[in-house]
């Protein structure tokens, strides 16, 4: 989530392979990736077993033989270079709208990490060339639709081999489109001639819906950090009490780790806090909402979500999925591990507590403007009630989101379309489980920037009783953020994105995190 640079300049890439925070920052903030020398033998000494294949008489899938439906067609030696072409040229079948530019990255990065390991059988050029185009910043184009998330993302990295092959239309550094070998040619890049099994080797695999999930969950780790914040500030803002996340009502009654960080965390958040104090006597509520008590069970069980989508990111990130394979006796071997399942499985499942703390945030917020359950808030958060409207309608943008955040939950990878005339007659949609978990993370982003200008009002309001020096930070945050405090109604567009912007570059959070100590 917090977009300021890392402070390394450079991830080098070896056979060992990458990090999902090297992925984040290669792809986010246009790290430079540099190639071992040891990545680069190993690279040569797997080419060799592919080009003696190629030398001999048996047919063997991708060096000699046609693809997918097409595998039983042999291809003599003197088509196997335009077949590669070939391949690019009709798989590079992309439509609708173009896909961001750290996407792209990450994808590209990813392949250029499998490539690395030694497993796919292409030359050294090969991944250079990758590198050497993420390192120009010349990023193809590539489009929404064309991957099922089976065989590979096959559209998204043809697109971006086309564009290895001087090809195609790319994103100069300056933001302008141009066709790849223009840009190649000024940055003193030479394009690639694909040999034998090239093609396929730089379109099989997982690397798009892995490259979104690995900025997903550093998105997510962040804002399950603004979960706690605005969920304790929403507590605070209606007088409920701190004592139900004191430490022996979860980790020794209900063991699971994310609940408990949740829990101290609000805690810790709520600490000192005068308006927290100052019902704590004589109060004749014997149970805040549920929205509030059990805050560090939903938001938990988020936190719990993302360790385990983790372990599957880190093993798919180890993973070198090529099909066929170049074993390590040299044997070139036809393989299933191009299907996205296990990503798309995790994928899918992370917008299920991404939705429903989403939904719980809103909650919060609509019980901040119903003076009903407000305990003492004037309507809608309002200046001068009747003639102000407050944070009326803001809370229905919020509920419009999580309304669309509740869609978006719905699995992707329970569908499966046959392609290829029924060769591939199971796949995985992983591409578009992570197309619908990018879109409900900005969503999330949105709803907590809603929670939080509510609470920071609705704090406001308690004066002349001030907040913990927790919350009081943040809410100093929010003002230096640009966000007004109450009085009568302003444009609330750019207040809720100023409030979605310091969520956004980590100013909030940071705020916090220096009271708490980190």
């Amino acid at each position: 989530m917090t977009h300021t640079k890392p402070r390394r300049q450079t991830v080098t890439l070896g056979p060992s392979g990458a990090t999902l925070t090297d992925v984040v920052d290669v792809a986010r903030h246009g790290v430079t990736v540099t190639l071992t020398q040891e990545a680069l033998d190993a690279v040569a000494a797997v080419r060799r077993h592919v080009e003696d294949l190629a030398a001999g008489d048996v047919p063997t899938y991708g060096i000699s033989t046609g693809f997918g439906a097409l595998a039983d067609k042999h291809i003599p030696v003197e088509s196997r270079a335009q077949l590669q072409k070939s391949l690019i040229r009709s798989h590079a079948a992309g439509m609708g709208p173009q896909v961001e530019k750290e996407v792209v990255r990450a994808l590209m990065f990813l392949r250029a990490t499998t490539l690395a390991s030694g497993r796919t059988g292409v030359r050294p050029e090969v991944v250079q060339t990758m590198v050497d185009l993420l390192n120009a910043d010349i990023i193809p184009v590539v489009h929404e639709y064309g991957s099922l998330g089976c065989s590979g993302d096959l559209a998204p990295l043809s697109h971006i081999a086309l564009a290895l092959m001087g090809e195609g239309p790319v994103i100069g550094p300056e933001g302008d489109q141009r066709e790849a070998s223009e840009l190649m040619a000024e940055a003193g890049i030479t394009p690639l001639e694909l040999r034998e099994k090239e093609g396929l080797a730089l379109i099989n695999g997982t690397e798009g819906m892995l490259g979104m999930l690995a900025l997903a969950l550093h998105d997510l780790d962040a804002l399950a950090d603004v979960l706690d914040l605005t969920a304790a500030m929403s507590v605070e803002a209606l007088l409920g009490t701190d004592r139900v996340f004191v430490p022996e009502l979860h980790e020794p009654l209900r063991p699971h780790p994310g609940q408990a960080r949740s829990a101290d965390r609000m805690l810790r958040i709520l600490a000192d806090s005068p308006i927290v104090a100052s019902h704590r006597e004589g109060d004749s509520r014997i149970q805040d909402a549920y929205s509030l008590r059990c805050a560090p069970q939903v938001a938990g069980g988020l936190r719990d979500t993302l360790a385990y989508v983790r372990q599957v990111a880190e093993r798919e990130v180890a993973a070198t999925i090529d099909n066929p394979v170049v074993l390590e006796d040299g044997r070139v071997s036809s393989n299933g591990n191009f299907h996205g399942a296990p990503v798309a499985y995790a994928l899918d499942f992370l917008a299920i507590p991404v939705a429903d703390a989403a939904s719980m945030a809103e909650r919060r917020t609509d019980r901040m403007l119903d003076p009903a359950r407000s305990a003492g808030l004037p309507a809608f958060l309002v200046d001068d009630p009747g003639v102000d409207s407050g944070m009326m309608i803001a809370q229905y943008t919020q509920a419009g989101l999580v309304s669309d955040m509740k869609r978006l939950a719905v699995p992707a990878s329970v569908d499966s379309i046959p392609s290829s005339a029924m060769q591939e007659d199971h796949v995985s949609m992983g591409w578009h489980a992570a197309r619908k978990l990018r879109t409900a993370v900005e969503n999330f982003r949105r709803v907590l920037a809603v929670e939080l200008v509510a609470a920071a009002r609705a704090i406001e309001l308690r004066a002349p009783l001030r907040p913990g020096p927790a919350t009081g930070a943040a809410l100093a945050a929010l003002r230096e953020a640009g966000v007004p405090g109450p009085g009568p109604d302003q444009f609330m567009a750019p207040q809720l994105a100023d409030a979605e912007q310091a969520l956004r570059d980590g100013s909030v959070l940071a705020a916090v995190e220096q009271v708490l100590g980190g």
